[in-house]
């Protein structure tokens, strides 16, 4: 039989019960009031008919609940899904479509936002308090059954429909045990900062399930904004592994060097490990020079559970690469025509027992990544003595802060407004967050729109970290031989642009 993560996790917290498992708002919790928290959420789902093959949808900051719920889920036979209200409403509505859940369980203030347009597309709703408890509520039963899938990870596809991520039990256990064991700082009962949010798949199984699954802890925090309560739980519960994407770094050594966060905050700290976007050079520099220890680099992708590969220890780690692959990966290069390599640069295609087997209820979007088993991550590499330098990204996602953004997603908001012909968007560099939209817009015959009135309407379409930072008005594009619109040379002339200033 393969294995269930809530067999695992169940067997873990039978053990030395008064062992520390969460931290939460200023308190620290027990393996057993977390055994007591997910048993109450069983018995409310049992009651309200959850069972085996539904899903259960989560609208929530990260908290207690959100692993409860998870482990609950997992002990009906269902499946969670962690999803981001911030998405944009369109986003949002598509992917429950897609996803057909049982019930939604949000917070009080995302019910608030957004509870009117969840009940007017018929999608149940509950609302649920950080540390509980659960309502009993009558769902909506499926006839479409997953009751091997433990998470399925929502996300905009490049097209910018809706694109989820079905993870397989199996999946997140592996992918949680290699990762421990590729770590060499990590020992048990260690204790994890949960900070990303659950929505993110590096957030969720690397800070979240990861601790549960082998034997560790973790210091729970509803999001990085304020960053003083994201300070308070690193110095009160006493942060042994900090994981987070740069901007979040970037944001934490910048208020070390003011005086505005100790000088000491990460004293109890054994190793800082970057992920989900590439780290900037300077910040090598910064976190040796501020807070005496460097930061490592991971790699991954919502499809590989996350993580693909991470550097070891400081003792091994190559600043610049993502360290070498997890044990139990394969992998080989291909050109961007899809033809093998043997040289040492290429897109990386990866496969292995951390990878999933496709998208969910998507088999045409699965054919157009997974090749045989195999998965075109959709990067450019170089691979040097065995350690991975990513290069660059072959498709068009722009990563804000360490949250992708598909282009064509804001693009299509863009083509709705009646004064846009033609519209591009592109990333340009940001010294924070890694990159934010610009949009390039081609204005219809005789409208008249202005840069500020292009950025208002499309807050009130996407999420923030969505929005274009910058509009530019061209008369046209440079164009390919066939006629298509070369992004490369509207970044390549924005690049241009900012070096001269």
């Amino acid at each position: 039989m393969s294995v269930r993560l809530e067999a695992v996790i169940d067997a873990s917290l039978a053990e030395n019960k008064d062992d520390r498992c969460f931290w939460w708002d200023g308190k620290w919790y027990s393996k057993e009031d977390f055994s007591r928290l997910t048993d109450e959420c069983v018995a409310s789902l049992r009651a309200s008919g959850f069972g085996r093959g539904q899903r259960l949808c989560v609208l929530m900051q990260n908290c207690p609940m959100v692993i409860a719920l998870s482990l609950a889920v997992w002990r009906l036979g269902g499946t969670i899904s962690p999803l981001n209200v911030k998405s944009g409403m369109p986003s949002l509505l598509g992917t429950l479509e897609l996803i057909e859940p049982f019930v939604v369980v949000a917070s009080d203030a995302i019910r608030e936002e957004a509870g009117a347009a969840l009940q007017e597309k018929g999608f149940v709703c509950v609302t649920c308090p950080p540390m509980g408890p659960l309502p009993e509520v009558e769902g909506k039963t499926s006839s479409i059954e997953t009751p091997d899938t433990a998470v399925i990870f929502a996300t905009s596809g490049t097209t910018g429909l809706p694109k989820a991520v079905p993870l397989s039990h199996g999946n997140i256990h592996n992918n949680c045990v290699v990762t421990w064991e590729g770590l060499r700082p990590l020992e048990p009962r260690d204790v994890f900062l949960a900070v990303l949010p659950s929505f993110h798949s590096f957030g969720y199984t690397v800070c979240m399930i990861m601790p549960l699954v082998m034997d560790a802890a973790e210091a729970i925090v509803p999001g990085f904004l304020p960053p003083q309560q994201t300070v308070k739980a690193i110095r009160e519960a006493e942060v042994d592994i900090l994981v987070c994407v740069p901007t979040i770094f970037s944001y934490l050594l910048s208020a070390m060097e003011r005086g505005s966060a100790p000088k000491d905050l990460f004293a109890s700290t054994k190793v800082l490990i970057s992920g989900g976007d590439r780290l900037g050079a300077n910040l090598h520099e910064v976190a040796t020079r501020v807070a005496g220890k460097d930061i490592m680099e991971g790699y991954g992708l919502t499809e590989t559970s996350p993580v693909v590969s991470v550097n070891r220890s400081y003792e091994e780690h190559r600043p610049g690469t993502v360290g070498p692959f997890l044990q139990g990966y394969e992998w080989h290069l291909r050109t961007e025509k899809g033809e093998k390599t043997d040289k040492n640069e290429g897109v990386l295609w990866v496969r292995g027992p951390s990878v999933t087997e496709g998208y969910f209820r998507a088999p045409e979007m699965a054919a157009e990544r997974f090749d045989d088993g195999w998965f075109d991550t959709g990067d450019y590499v170089r691979i040097e003595d065995g350690a991975i330098r990513i290069l660059d990204r072959v498709t068009d996602i722009i990563i804000v802060g360490g949250f992708n953004v598909y282009p064509q997603e804001v693009e299509l908001v863009l083509h709705a407004h009646p004064a846009v012909k033609t519209a591009i968007v592109v990333g340009m560099p940001h010294p924070v967050n890694g990159e934010v939209p610009k949009a390039f817009i081609q204005k219809t015959e005789g409208a008249k729109v202005t840069e500020l009135e292009i950025v208002k309407y499309c807050k009130e379409q996407l999420a923030h970290f969505k929005v274009p930072r910058k509009v530019e008005f061209v008369d046209d594009f440079p164009l390919s031989g066939t006629g298509k619109i070369l992004r490369r040379v509207l970044r390549e002339r924005e690049r241009e642009e900012r070096e001269k200033k």
